[in-house]
């Protein structure tokens, strides 16, 4: 360890001094000029602001990591649900067009797991779904919507359709 003394005055001096940042210093201007003590000290808090910048600098790197993970699995989710419930609208679907049921009866066929209110938002779900399905792959076929249930039964017979050439 340095000795070290402070000048107060003319005659009066003042013990050892060590840095809060640890390092031991000389005062004494017989051991060491101003100059250096200030270079001391700027090295000093350089180093402590690098130390500190590294530290924040990982800190937002992860952070930034962790948010990332956060954002993924709710756009996964909202994915997931969002072809679920697609999946249960055509479905309802299904069975108020092709089995006949009334939407009130569709609900009472899916005991209680499903709302009239509900029921009505998934199938309006799943025709907007077919709606934009159908704008990507064409729109129309032989002048009718592809998810229209009067294609199912129109025209019926052999040799009715498109001639695809």
């Amino acid at each position: 360890m340095l000795r070290s003394s402070i000048a107060r005055g003319p005659g009066n001096v003042v013990g050892d001094c060590q840095s809060p940042c640890g390092l031991e210093v000389d005062w004494s201007e017989d051991r060491m000029s101003q100059q250096t003590i200030r270079q001391q000290a700027r090295r000093a808090a350089r180093e402590m602001a690098e130390k500190r910048r590294k530290a924040r600098e990982e800190r937002e790197r992860r952070v930034i990591d962790l948010v990332e993970r956060v954002i993924v699995a709710i756009g996964e989710r909202d994915a997931a649900v969002t072809e679920t419930e697609k999946r249960a609208g055509e479905a309802l679907g299904e069975l108020t067009q092709r089995e006949g049921l009334s939407l009130g009866e569709a609900v009472e066929w899916c005991g209680g797991t499903v709302t009239v209110r509900e029921a009505t938002r998934l199938r309006r779900l799943a025709s907007e779904s077919q709606s934009d399905a159908d704008r990507d792959h064409g729109g129309e076929q032989d002048g009718l919507q592809a998810g229209d249930p009067a294609a199912a039964g129109a025209g019926g017979g052999v040799g009715t359709g498109s001639t695809a050439g």
